[in-house]
């Protein structure tokens, strides 16, 4: 896009840092530039996860970059950045991601209560949330997940989809696999900037960054549907993993675990206003979307069979 004016040196994860120093990394000139999600630095701020790991109000992460868009939330994003924790940083909020699975455990949950003691690895609030339905939570980087897990350390564990749950090995560890969750019902991730760096380009490298971001945001959500339905397939097929949709009932509990987590966190002003936002966006646009979606599970079904 920009003819050859801007180049980016991409570096995996721990070329430079590790992942929970990104965004000081950023901040302080040490990188130009980060991918990554907010649940990563939420212990700066509670509120961080509210944009990527926050209760769901009944909407997707696509509805949540729209509230980013179009409802506030850049603005609020922003404050917290630099008003709040006073970093040198500006971001923008790239890929949608659909619900994270439940996760990897040692057998089939059927009913909350043996959810209770287990040690899980999860990120964010969704922390809080596990914890209040008795769970035992650590909060591990992707990379020690799988190794954790093989050593007993924890029992169970979430990290992100088919795909980057098969490229870490997690099928090796566990043969059953839980699908749907409000632990993480929406998502989306980052892509943060150094303040000076950003400000520096010309207005045209910047518009380029932003609109790149959405392209790239745009081409994710359709990419994750070739991807995620054939790894999961893969994970059946090759590698004997039985997957479930998680029960009805779990999901229930973490949604009244969600009221309580809230209650401790809504005395933070900050906090509460972006709860306010999200939940006037999600109620408005909520009440077209879910009224205007037909069941597309029953049309399924009407072709291809059970599900």
């Amino acid at each position: 896009m920009s003819g050859g004016s801007l180049r980016i040196d991409y570096l995996d994860v721990d070329a430079v840092v590790k992942t929970a120093e990104m965004q000081t990394a950023v901040s302080n000139g040490v990188l130009d530039a980060a991918h990554l999600v907010t649940a990563y630095w939420y212990s700066k701020n509670p509120a961080a996860s509210l944009f990527g790991t926050g209760p769901c109000w009944g909407w997707s992460a696509n509805q949540l970059l729209g509230w980013i868009k179009y409802g506030g939330g850049q603005a609020l994003y922003d404050e917290l950045l630099h008003d709040i924790l006073g970093l040198d940083v500006e971001g923008y909020f790239s890929g949608p991601m659909p619900a994270q699975p439940f996760g990897w455990f040692q057998e089939q949950m059927t009913s909350v209560d043996q959810l209770n003691g287990l040690k899980y690895r999860t990120v964010g609030l969704a922390a809080n949330v596990l914890q209040e339905m008795g769970m035992s939570v650590v909060q591990l980087p992707g990379g020690e997940i799988q190794p954790a897990m093989e050593r007993g350390l924890i029992d169970a564990a979430e990290f992100n989809k088919p795909t980057s749950d098969k490229d870490f090995g997690m099928q090796d560890v566990s043969k059953h696999y839980h699908l749907a969750s409000f632990h993480q019902s929406q998502e989306t991730f980052e892509i943060i900037f150094n303040k000076d760096v950003f400000w520096e380009l010309d207005d045209t490298q910047r518009a380029i960054l932003q609109y790149a971001s959405e392209s790239a945001s745009a081409d994710m959500s359709w990419k994750y549907q070739d991807r995620y339905s054939n790894d999961l397939i893969a994970l059946k097929q090759e590698f004997g993993v039985n997957v479930y949709r998680t029960p009805d009932e779990i999901m229930a509990a973490q949604l009244v675990a969600w009221d309580t987590v809230l209650v401790e966190f809504m005395d933070d002003p900050y906090f509460a206003k972006v709860v306010d936002s999200q939940k006037m966006w999600a109620q408005r646009v909520g009440a077209y979307e879910l009224n205007n979606a037909p069941d597309y599970a029953g049309a399924y079904r009407h072709y291809f069979g059970d599900l």
